[in-house]
C-alpha cells in the first residue's frame, strides 16, 4: 500500500521538499500543501511584485536553482529588479545575482519553514503551473552557519499575516 503524501511528510521529516516529491512521484508544491501549518504557507499571487521590491531589503540569503539535478547557490542580498520587456530584471551592481525572471510564470509562493538535514531552515519557494519549483530563496546565515535572527523574525511575522489573511478569508 502506497502512503500518502501526508503520510510520507509525517514519516521523513527529515527529508527537503524536493526528496518528499521524488519518494511520492508528485510535485514539489504538492507537498508543500500537505506540509503542517507552522511549516509552511501560501503568499498570494498578487503579492509576488511586492516580494520582489521587498526582498533586497532582507539583506545576505541564499537563491537556488536547480536543473537537470544539479544544484546552483548563489549567497548574497537577492538583488533590486524592474520590470520591463516581459521581464523582471535583476540589475543590482550590488549583487552578484542578475537575470530575467519570467514573473508570469511563477503561478504560486510558498514559505517553508522545515528541518534541512536536522537544521532549521526557512525559504520561500517560487512554483510553476504544474508545481515545480523554478527557484528558492533561504533565509542567510553568519559564519557559525547560525539564521540571521532578523530575517527569521521578519519571515516568521510573514507567515503569521499569511495566516491571519486565510482565517480572514475563510471567516
Amino acid at each position: 500500500m502506497a502512503l500518502t503524501i501526508a503520510e510520507l511528510v509525517e514519516q521523513h521529516s527529515e527529508l527537503s521538499v524536493a526528496q518528499l516529491a521524488e519518494k511520492a512521484h508528485c510535485s514539489e508544491a504538492e507537498v508543500v500543501a500537505h506540509l503542517p501549518a507552522h511549516w509552511a504557507c501560501w503568499l498570494p499571487r498578487e503579492q509576488l511584485q511586492w516580494l520582489m521590491y521587498d526582498l533586497p531589503s532582507w539583506g545576505p540569503m541564499t537563491t537556488i536553482i536547480q536543473v537537470a539535478g544539479s544544484v546552483f547557490e548563489i549567497k548574497d542580498n537577492f538583488p533590486n529588479g524592474k520590470p520591463g520587456h516581459g521581464y523582471y530584471n535583476l540589475m543590482d551592481k550590488q549583487s552578484h545575482l542578475h537575470g530575467h525572471l519570467k514573473l508570469d510564470k511563477i503561478a504560486n509562493i510558498a514559505l517553508v519553514s522545515e528541518p534541512l538535514r536536522g537544521t532549521e531552515s526557512h525559504c520561500f519557494q517560487f512554483f510553476d503551473e504544474q508545481g515545480a519549483t523554478i527557484f528558492k530563496i533561504y533565509l542567510g546565515r553568519d559564519r557559525k552557519r547560525v539564521l540571521l535572527p532578523e530575517q527569521v523574525e521578519r519571515f516568521e511575522l510573514l507567515k503569521q499575516n499569511m495566516a491571519l489573511t486565510e482565517l480572514e478569508n475563510e471567516l
